[in-house]
């Protein structure tokens, strides 16, 4: 590859998120499930109770896609749809007991491949990198945002 394709920020991060990506599927597909139900899963475990609109909102994706998916999580027994309280047209989605076990490999999974990716880079850089890349999530999702209303 050319020096300058080394250096670039757009390549490294595709490929950093590509690895991440093959990492992750190994897991999840040890559990006979998808990626993005692992996140699911994880993301259910801080922010309970969340509706199905709300999760597809996080994940930036289609309501109906978040609906295969909990059904699969559902049929598996790690998740259950509770109806809201003051609005019957809404699931909200709650953790089985079952999930427990998961969840703490997950956890762990999560703390693995931090470890593997921080591994040489100082606490500094990684607080710096952070800042940068939430900086340009926003910006990205800023320019989203932009283009598709003109």
């Amino acid at each position: 590859m050319p020096a300058e394709l080394d250096n670039d920020l757009l390549i490294l991060l595709s490929d950093v998120a590509r690895h991440m990506r093959v990492y992750a599927d190994q897991l999840a597909q040890g559990h006979g499930m998808t990626r993005a139900q692992l996140i699911i899963l994880a993301r259910l475990e801080s922010q309970p109770d969340l509706s199905q609109n709300e999760l597809a909102a996080f994940a930036e994706v289609a309501p109906m896609t978040i609906a295969r998916l909990i059904d699969r999580l559902e049929e598996l027994g790690f998740v259950k749809r509770c109806p809201d309280p003051e609005d019957r047209r809404i699931w909200r989605l709650r953790l089985t007991p079952a999930a427990t076990p998961l969840l703490r490999e997950i956890k762990h999974f999560r703390a693995k491949l931090h470890s593997a990716m921080t591994k040489g880079i100082e606490p500094a850089v990684l607080k710096a990198l952070a800042v940068g890349l939430r900086q340009m999530k926003e910006n990205v999702s800023g320019c989203r945002s932009t283009e598709t209303s003109t």
